[in-house]
């Protein structure tokens, strides 16, 4: 697949705590839509990032840890990797973990902001995660992350712990219920039915925006 011509670079960022089972070639085949798109025949040979500079696509099996900083050329179509990946990356990981995409216009130049012409930058958080609670943590830690990082501009540190803990009843309030509906449905479908353990698919969808 050749993307010479392609109207974006599409970054991808995020490091995944893997799961002790997790070896190369079962990270080789939940990657398999990011080298692919990219028009290798194995993620060794798409790890690579346009940039030499990023480090590209890398696993660490001493510390178990996925590490992304990849650049590829690509259109919109690329969004549509992104499920796939996220759904087996679900399967390998130890721990819940953000996973950035920015989208960069190619085509977008100095005589276009010159002109006031907008770019068609875009920017992707999304989430993995073995269970639907690491994901809600690793989206609760980023969140207060964030949260902090702002308010510190205008108040000391010691002075957010109320914030933080109002953060902190919001993901409890959702966990809450999140684990109602589960029990819900354990109780509709029946011991073993469709669904029933809760963990499959969740962080594999779009998430907002994320504001810096």
């Amino acid at each position: 697949m050749s993307h010479d011509d392609a109207p974006f670079e599409i970054h991808v960022h995020g490091d995944v705590k893997l799961r002790p089972e997790a070896d190369f070639d079962a990270l080789q085949d939940a990657l398999k839509p990011l080298w692919k798109y990219a028009g290798a025949r194995s993620l060794a040979d798409g790890a690579a990032s346009l940039y030499e500079d990023e480090p590209g696509i890398r696993f660490d099996p001493h510390e178990r840890l996925l590490q992304m900083c990849w650049t590829v050329r690509g259109d919109e179509d690329f969004r549509h990797q992104l499920d796939d990946v996220c759904m087996s990356l679900n399967e390998l990981s130890e721990a819940g973990a953000p996973i950035e995409v920015t989208f960069y216009d190619a085509e977008y130049d100095e005589e276009d902001e010159e002109e006031g012409r907008d770019s068609r930058d875009d920017f992707i958080l999304l989430f993995v995660g073995p269970t639907p609670e690491a994901i809600m943590q690793a989206q609760r830690d980023l969140l207060v992350e964030d949260v902090v990082n702002l308010m510190e501009r205008h108040f000391d540190g010691a002075e957010l712990g109320g914030v933080v803990g109002e953060i902190d009843k919001l993901f409890s309030d959702r966990f809450e219920a999140l684990a109602s509906s589960l029990d819900i449905g354990r109780s509709s479908r029946g011991p073993g039915g469709p669904g029933g353990n809760g963990t499959g698919g969740h962080g594999g969808g779009r998430r907002p925006r994320h504001l810096h």
